[in-house]
């Protein structure tokens, strides 16, 4: 059963993800990134392929069936069959297009797949198996340190996590960033990190940007932020404002001067940044008028490299950045020659955007130096952006105008 020469991976993450699972000297690989990236694919796909080759003796999947609506996990002492039908039917929807249904059941019926509640594992040892915790962040601690402990000789674990859902949904107690830091410091561990470029499946985009939107509307306000939004809907009433973060009190604790960066950061909706600013910038230029210092407004995407060119110090460094949700943080690549305009003098810079950035989705910011070669070869798969028009086109002297 050759499955993966099935599959051909549609981002450089999961290439890399592919190569990590073929490369066996990993006894432990940690794959994180949002729903749609491929993880549970690759995962399964390798992992039906591998023990029908016979590099193992069994395929254990551990994975947890939850009730959307409560949170609550359904578990097999509750659920009984309909435990078992739901965890096939998951199989199903990830494999379908490259497994018969046939296939698989034959493969459940002679104990090589087999599918487990992982609240009971005790007295259970796998030898010779590969054993896959998909939807990790839904785990309890407890169970991920049970499977762990009964990984038995000649055995393999990957276990695979959305912390980008858990963050945006402002779970503060998180064991699976925890989880991610320590594997990547073990010796015979790997992890791939996936973000939004990898995400390959239209509506899982639309649901991670929709999340976003959801975090930026529940955020609580500063009492400035809260009159901001007042005087904003005054002079802008048809421009639907997502959120607004106040930059002025961050930039004055770092020595950032208001001449580089908003006092206000206004996010709208797509299609929206128009209305904020006006027919040749008149209503932007009222609003900055009454709240004494410099609006930049931004559109809702996905693209977060907009997000940098609107905050950052630097004007030009945008330019020289892919921005993307990786782990739990908003991680910047950027070639090593430009780190210090990023990071500027004495990190001011980095830590001046990090508690923008915190305030505003409550996510860390990770700088990840790339080589120059590297970016030269992404920066040839990247779409062209195309230039504002209309009046999303920034009036001359304005801080209202679409980032491009």
């Amino acid at each position: 059963m050759k499955l993966l020469e099935n599959i051909k991976p549609q981002s450089d993450g999961q290439r890399r993800l592919l190569e990590v699972l073929q490369n066996e000297s990993y006894t432990i690989v940690g794959v994180f990134g949002p729903t749609g990236s491929g993880k549970s694919l690759l995962s399964l796909a390798y992992g039906i392929e591998s023990v029908a080759a016979g590099k193992f003796k069994r395929f254990v999947v551990v994975k947890p069936i939850i009730d959307v609506v409560t949170g609550r996990e359904l578990t097999l002492a509750e659920a009984g069959e309909e435990y078992s039908k739901l965890a096939g039917e998951y199989l199903v929807d990830v494999l379908g297009v490259f497994v018969e249904q046939a296939e698989l059941s034959e493969l459940i019926s002679s104990g090589k797949l087999m599918l487990i509640d992982g609240h009971y594992l005790k007295g259970r040892t796998f030898d010779e198996t590969l054993v896959f915790i998909d939807d990790a962040q839904h785990v309890h601690l407890e169970i991920l340190l049970e499977v762990i402990v009964r990984i038995g000789s000649r055995s393999r674990l990957i276990i695979a996590a959305d912390p980008i859902f858990q963050t945006l949904r402002g779970i503060q107690y998180d064991h699976i960033t925890t989880l991610r830091e320590i594997l990547l410091s073990e010796a015979n561990a790997q992890v791939v990190d996936l973000g939004i470029e990898d995400i390959v499946r239209e509506g899982a985009k639309t649901g991670v940007r929709l999340l976003l939107e959801y975090a930026l509307r529940s955020r609580k306000l500063q009492e400035a932020e809260a009159r901001a939004i007042q005087t904003i809907k005054l002079h802008s009433p048809d421009a639907d404002v997502v959120t607004v973060v106040e930059v002025e009190d961050v930039a004055k604790k770092y020595g950032v001067s208001l001449d580089h960066v908003p006092k206000y950061l206004v996010v709208v909706k797509p299609g929206h940044l128009g209305r904020l600013v006006g027919k040749g910038g008149e209503r932007i230029s009222a609003i900055e008028k009454e709240l004494g210092g410099r609006v930049r407004g931004i559109e809702l995407d996905l693209d977060l490299t907009n997000y940098i060119r609107s905050v950052h110090p630097v004007s030009w460094i945008w330019k020289r950045t892919r921005v993307d949700l990786v782990g739990p943080y908003l991680a910047i690549k950027i070639e090593a020659d430009n780190l210090g305009p990023l990071i500027g003098q004495r990190g001011s810079y980095i830590r001046f955007l990090e508690e923008v950035t915190m305030k505003l989705m409550g996510l860390g910011v990770r700088v990840i130096p790339t080589s120059e070669r590297e970016e030269v070869e992404k920066s040839k798969k990247r779409p062209r952006r195309s230039s504002s028009q209309g009046g999303d086109r920034e009036r001359p002297g304005s801080s209202g105008g679409r980032q491009t």
